[in-house]
């Protein structure tokens, strides 16, 4: 409520203004954020890819543990198989007739390729067990690396935001106090605008007839309009707010200026008139 009070107190070229200063101000906090360069997008981006190179890691890890046992299991599969045969040996020692003795043998047949079959995969998780722990050298060492770079650029992106911090505080500051004057309508369309425009620029002055931000011609008629004050205009082309390049200056005060140019001018003239006439008469 406080807020709406305000902004119903100030006249549309006071309005004008506190939205040119909160642009100026805003711009000064975007040119900082330039100063700070990618460095904080860098510093997440290296974050993310740490975090995902960590939980390689940890797959990898399981991966490796599952290899291990595997191959324990396979181990004790064959020192079973191992028993079993010993076993099938003693029993064709008393055996009472051929029959018995063939299914012996086979049962006897049967775990030695089981212990070969088991050879086999223990060779085989051993191998990924290799892979796995190269794999896992070759992501520790790149993590490692990766931490390293995220340090660095973490330690560059703190000492420049130490330098800027004091500026950056005040800035802020500065933009929540000019917010406070402009009434909430504006504010949005405001934000709205400096959202979607690329160089961040809202408010924008005319230039050479021009409008600052598309560089778009102005009508004359508009120029006047925009140099009255008494509304907001936005550019039909790029919709920004459009303000003259004199808005610092109250009006009254710029209708002086100008009324005191003008009269600088119109003595120049008539002095140069009369030395004109003056030397008229001489030369005839």
């Amino acid at each position: 409520m406080a807020k709406a009070a305000v902004s119903v107190e100030l006249s549309v070229e006071d309005k004008l203004r506190a939205l040119y200063n909160l642009q100026k101000v805003d711009s000064e906090r975007d040119k900082i954020k330039i100063l700070h360069g990618e460095l904080p997008l860098e510093v997440r981006d290296l974050e993310d890819e740490i975090a995902g190179l960590q939980t390689r890691v940890e797959k990898l890890e399981i991966e490796l543990k599952d290899n291990q046992t595997a191959i324990v299991n396979k181990n004790n599969e064959i020192d079973e198989s191992k028993k079993m045969i010993k076993k099938y040996e003693e029993q064709q020692n008393n055996v009472r007739n051929n029959r018995e003795y063939d299914a012996l043998s086979k049962e006897i047949e049967f775990q030695n390729l089981e212990i070969e079959l088991c050879e086999k995969k223990i060779r085989e998780f051993k191998y990924k067990i290799d892979e796995v722990n190269q794999a896992l050298e070759t992501s520790r060492k790149f993590i490692d690396d990766r931490i390293h770079d995220l340090d660095h650029k973490k330690n560059e992106l703190e000492d420049i935001s130490k330098e800027t911090a004091k500026e950056e505080a005040e800035l802020l500051a500065k933009s929540e106090d000019l917010s406070k004057l402009i009434e909430e309508r504006l504010l949005t369309a405001y934000s709205r605008i400096r959202s979607n425009a690329r160089n961040g620029l809202s408010v924008v002055t005319v230039e050479r007839d021009a409008c600052g931000g598309c560089f778009n011609k102005i009508p004359p008629q508009r120029q006047l309009d925009i140099r009255m004050r008494n509304r907001i205009t936005v550019c039909e082309y790029c919709g920004r707010i459009l303000v003259d390049k004199d808005i610092d200056t109250p009006l009254a005060e710029l209708e002086i200026r100008m009324m005191q140019e003008r009269e600088v001018v119109d003595d120049s003239k008539e002095k140069r008139s009369k030395r004109k006439s003056a030397r008229t008469k001489l030369d005839s």
